[in-house]
């Protein structure tokens, strides 16, 4: 019970920090965090799941699993921004470009396959 609070705890400050600079994902991390927080402590999941704007749809992927069509275009569109720094970066490292490409692929193909949720 305490490391899935832990958990929680650590993914909703990395998340925290995505409020601050627009470049690090805040969605990704408070679903880790709402997750752990089911198990742990339902209070704080629900507390996440009030946030006027990010609430609503974390809460539909932890019960569904199922993203919005918006939800999907920024998270394959954040990830293509990744993907661009990341090719400026590592352009002549083949081997971290390569893994972070694989990464950034794995994590399109996830987004892709999510049933799409319904409000647009």
């Amino acid at each position: 019970m305490w490391s899935w609070r832990i958990l929680g705890l650590v993914a909703f400050v990395f998340g925290a920090i995505g409020l601050f600079l627009p470049i690090w994902p805040t969605t990704v991390f408070w679903i880790v965090a709402a997750l752990a927080f089911a198990r742990s402590n339902p209070a704080w999941a629900e507390w996440i799941y009030a946030r006027p704007k990010i609430g609503p749809p974390i809460r539909t992927f932890v019960e569904t699993g199922a993203l919005s069509r918006a939800g999907k275009t920024a998270a394959l569109g954040g990830m293509a921004l990744a993907g661009a720094v990341m090719i400026a970066l590592f352009w002549k490292k083949p081997v971290p470009l390569g893994i972070g490409l694989s990464v950034l692929g794995a994590g399109a193909l996830f987004v892709i396959t999510r049933p799409r949720a319904g409000g647009g």
